[in-house]
């Protein structure tokens, strides 16, 4: 089985800054891309970024120059710094991962238990 735990979640000033971390652990042959979803009350889900296996990014337009997602494939980990925090980056923050279990698989994903982010104004 394989398990996400995200931590680092909290409460921020409009302004300041928070960074996400999610360990991957469990039957894990590899990584394939890796990513940060949001969803604020009363709204779908949405993609924050994501990154390849070869760390190649990609944000929303509504992070871009203010979040950066990075991976330390060593310890199967996906990083969210988010700077420059705003009040309507509030949401909770879940990590997704495509986990290959076993060589010449397709990936399957898993998510994370979620992360609340408060930013207050």
């Amino acid at each position: 089985q394989v398990q996400l735990v995200e931590s680092g979640g909290g409460l921020a000033q409009a302004g300041g800054s928070l960074r996400l971390s999610c360990a991957a652990s469990g039957s894990i042959f590899s990584i394939d891309s890796m990513g940060w979803y949001r969803q604020a009350p009363g709204k779908q889900r949405e993609l924050v970024a994501s990154i390849t296996s070869r760390s190649s990014p990609n944000y929303a337009d509504s992070v871009k120059g203010r979040f950066t997602i990075s991976r330390d494939n060593a310890k199967n980990t996906v990083y969210l710094q988010m700077n420059s925090l705003k009040p309507e980056d509030t949401a909770v923050y879940y990590c997704n991962a495509g986990i290959i279990i076993r060589s010449y698989s397709f990936p399957q994903y898993f998510w994370g238990q979620g992360t609340q982010v408060t930013v207050s104004s």
